[in-house]
């Protein structure tokens, strides 16, 4: 069974600790098992590649590397960082908010 987790692929985050606190980017993936996310330009980091039939040259590349789901935060529609809850729409589907401006969040 999966973790609950807060963020979701395609949230916009800001980061809380680390090397790149008060960066924020996008969720690229998520890591239930090890509570990680990968944040698009977050924490990057130099690959050294072998050369290979997709990459005759090799080289050094530069990626994102995961970092610890506690170190960010969901940025709201007002682009204030908060804390996610959940509760029922009027239609009766269950929806994510803000709890800093209680407003549903995109």
């Amino acid at each position: 069974m999966h973790k609950r987790v807060k963020v979701q692929t395609g949230d916009q985050v800001k980061v809380l600790s680390g090397e790149d606190k008060g960066k924020s980017g996008k969720v690229l993936r998520i890591d239930r098992k090890n509570d990680r996310v990968l944040v698009e330009g977050i924490n990057m980091i130099t690959k050294h590649m072998k050369p290979s039939a997709t990459n005759p040259q090799g080289g050094i590349e530069k990626r994102e590397a995961a970092i610890h789901i506690s170190n960010v935060m969901v940025i709201d529609n007002q682009g204030n960082p908060t804390r996610v809850g959940k509760r029922r729409a009027d239609n009766g589907k269950l929806v994510r908010f803000s709890k800093k401006s209680n407003e549903e969040l995109k």
